[in-house]
């Protein structure tokens, strides 16, 4: 415990003398880095998805060392420090573990979640869905809100009936498109958010398994790129069947 505590406090050191000397560190405001904490959290989830341990360790360096940052410019105009961050997720996860650190009894993970998302109703939320970013990408955001109403007891039974209402929806869309009607974009995003429900019922995640899917069509791709290069031809200037044997030879790898 000494170790960590000492490396934190290292990283804090480094932070005040970065505000007070640095040039550019003297510069930024949190308008200014929340950008960049957004681009450091998509490496994060990057290094995750690659399995690769190394970089999510440095990508995890990077995120502390952001959230350093906005203790740090807070503490500039006496708002708050990093003592009161600390102190104050620490309160939230005691109050919000009354089966922890009171005398609540759970069954299981959802009857966490369930107290989770009353305790939140209780201390002022007008809503559950209000904790959801409204910034989110709308993907995670489906996810979250589903997650959300879920804990409150709003939720299909079984993935059967979910996937019931899955194929209503296509159906609903095909009928849209087959009539041209303005309604195409509306029945689209529901069948998105069918889909996405089901997968929580399949405990998939939808973003993930997007990601995926876009680096293994990338590889793919990439791979027909280089191996007509080598044969002196270009995908321009080939037909779709001549595409699909280099495509077909990449789906082997």
């Amino acid at each position: 415990m000494k170790e960590k505590l000492a490396a934190f406090e290292r990283l804090l050191t480094i932070m005040d003398d970065l505000r007070a000397q640095c040039p550019w560190d003297k510069k930024q405001t949190m308008q200014s880095l929340r950008h960049l904490t957004i681009e450091e959290t998509y490496e994060l989830t990057d290094a995750i998805l690659e399995e690769d341990m190394d970089e999510i360790k440095k990508e995890l360096g990077d995120i502390m060392l952001h959230l350093v940052f906005y203790a740090k410019i807070a503490s500039e105009t006496n708002t708050f420090d990093i003592a009161d961050v600390l102190n104050t997720i620490c309160d939230k996860l005691i109050h919000r573990h009354p089966h922890i650190y009171g005398d609540v009894e759970v069954a299981d993970e959802e009857e966490v979640k369930a107290n989770w998302e009353k305790l939140k109703l209780k201390e002022g939320k007008k809503s559950v869905l209000e904790g959801v970013p409204k910034s989110l990408p709308s993907m995670v955001k489906a996810v979250r809100i589903q997650d959300k109403a879920r804990g409150v007891g709003f939720d299909w039974d079984n993935k059967e009936q979910v996937w019931e209402k899955v194929k209503e929806e296509m159906d609903e869309f095909k009928a849209e498109v087959d009539s041209k009607s303005p309604k195409i974009e509306d029945e689209y995003g529901d069948v998105l958010f069918s889909l996405i429900n089901y997968g929580r019922f399949l405990n998939l995640n939808p973003e993930d398994a997007l990601e995926k899917t876009n680096k293994k069509f990338i590889q793919r791709f990439q791979y027909m790129e280089n191996e007509t290069q080598k044969a002196g031809k270009s995908l321009s200037d080939m037909t779709l069947e001549e595409m699909d044997v280099y495509w077909n030879k990449a789906k082997e790898i």
